[in-house]
């Protein structure tokens, strides 16, 4: 299963593929033989939970019959045996087929590192608001795992809320395919209306639409709730405005806070209210 995130290495390549690459990146090494049993039980899972992880570790396959130099350096007498590597020196390992549970706290053990504290930190700021401070930790984490999906998606909230329209339009094209992918994307209506309001020119005579920019520019301010609780009042007069488009603003600034900000559920639940 070639991907991104798994790829066979050799004797040649693994100083580079492995060791070299775990100075940024944490690296799970397979070693398998087309004989072993086991390791027909085991190496599509790896393989499945490092295309789930999406880049949060690299999975490198070694087959020890075409590589026996590997396994004698690394003393690998059983297979599969899985040696996971950080920094150049192997973290973590272990032998033989193992269930899915027990694989899973094996990657998350190995994924448990300074860089990882740096993300829940972000996620923590952003729950509480604090979009500076969050974009400087996702910045920090993924400068040892770049491209991790739950990070940039941290980085584009915090960059959008902070009003940097064409930095954070930047980061969602340039968004990989992942489960975050669709959270991403939920953030365009917020970052096309903001692009607007940036340019729109003074209110004009109508008066919702006068609430409607003096709402987005509170969000270009750092006062979410404030914003939030403008664009309800509008729609409290029209559901539809816009044909729609304050209501998928709405949608987009609970998406950015996020569901683990104690203001989210009471929002929507007042959204839901508004429009049914």
């Amino acid at each position: 299963m070639p991907s991104d995130f798994i790829i066979s290495v050799n004797e040649s390549d693994f100083e580079y593929e492995v060791i070299a690459y775990s100075t940024h990146t944490p690296v799970v090494v397979d070693f398998w033989a087309e004989w072993c049993t086991p390791c027909k039980t085991l190496t599509p899972l790896v393989e499945r939970l490092a295309q789930e992880a999406q880049g949060a570790f690299r999975l490198a396959k070694v087959d020890v019959d075409e590589n026996p130099n590997l396994a004698l350096r690394f003393n690998v007498r059983s297979i599969p045996h899985l040696k996971a590597f950080r920094d150049e020196q192997v973290v973590a390992e272990f032998i033989g087929a193992q269930p899915e549970p027990r694989l899973r706290e094996f990657l998350r053990t190995l994924a448990t590192s300074q860089t990882d504290l740096s993300l829940e930190k972000g996620f923590s700021q952003i729950h509480s608001m604090d979009w500076r401070g969050a974009e400087k930790s996702f910045r920090q984490f993924l400068e040892k795992t770049p491209d991790y999906p739950p990070a940039l998606l941290g980085l584009l909230k915090s960059v959008v809320m902070q009003g940097r329209i064409q930095e954070a339009s930047d980061i969602q094209d340039a968004f990989p395919p992942s489960r975050e992918f669709g959270a991403s994307e939920a953030l365009r209506p917020l970052l096309e209306a903001l692009s607007y309001a940036q340019s729109a020119p003074a209110y004009g005579d109508d008066p919702l639409e006068a609430a409607y920019l003096n709402a987005l520019r509170l969000v270009l301010r750092g006062n979410a709730a404030a914003a939030i609780d403008g664009m309800l009042d509008i729609l409290r007069q029209d559901k539809h405005y816009r044909n729609n488009e304050v209501r998928r603003v709405i949608l987009a600034l609970l998406e950015a806070l996020s569901d683990e900000n104690p203001l989210t559920p009471d929002y929507r639940r007042e959204l839901s209210s508004i429009l049914f």
